[in-house]
């Protein structure tokens, strides 16, 4: 069953210009803007195809996207684990002309209140500093490196968060 739509509205007051921005649930119709927005943001780390319409359709997958002036500025995805309660954080990018507006820092929190689970895992190139901050910030906590991780050789940053529920 596809979950409710979450809809947030985020004014930014950036030289008295106000920006309005909804967090709503994505879907297969956001494929496209999707791949272009994982291959601007991760390059050679962006999910293939197959990934993205996976991340799109199946059952479970806790979907968000935000939007601006009709374009999608942002995404993430959870894979909820009830069972062992956590869930990942499997992706969250915002569009590179968008960033340090609180976009994903708001889709983060979004996507954790939909996980329903006790604990939210992610995990991070260990070079990306700007997110490492981010999670930081906002509870998160290294639990392990996992070497080698990403495509080109370079760790993994895994953290970790206790979420209220």
């Amino acid at each position: 069953m596809e979950s409710e739509n979450l809809v947030f509205a985020f004014h930014f007051f950036i030289d008295t210009i106000t920006l309005f921005m909804e967090i709503v649930t994505a879907s297969i119709l956001d494929l496209n803007a999707l791949r272009k927005l994982e291959n601007e943001s991760f390059g050679k780390d962006a999910w293939p195809i197959f990934d993205l319409i996976a991340v799109l359709t199946f059952s479970g997958v806790i979907r968000i996207k935000a939007v601006e002036d009709d374009q999608m500025v942002g995404f993430v995805a959870g894979d909820p684990r009830s069972n062992e309660g956590w869930g990942w954080i499997a992706t969250i990018a915002v569009d590179q002309r968008y960033r340090r507006r609180g976009i994903g820092r708001a889709l983060l929190h979004a996507c954790e209140a939909k996980l329903g689970v006790a604990r939210s895992r992610l995990t991070v190139r260990i070079s990306n500093q700007a997110a490492i901050s981010m999670y930081e910030k906002d509870g998160y906590a290294t639990t392990e490196i996992w070497n080698g991780y990403y495509n080109d050789g370079e760790d993994g940053m895994v953290m970790e968060k206790e979420l209220q529920h």
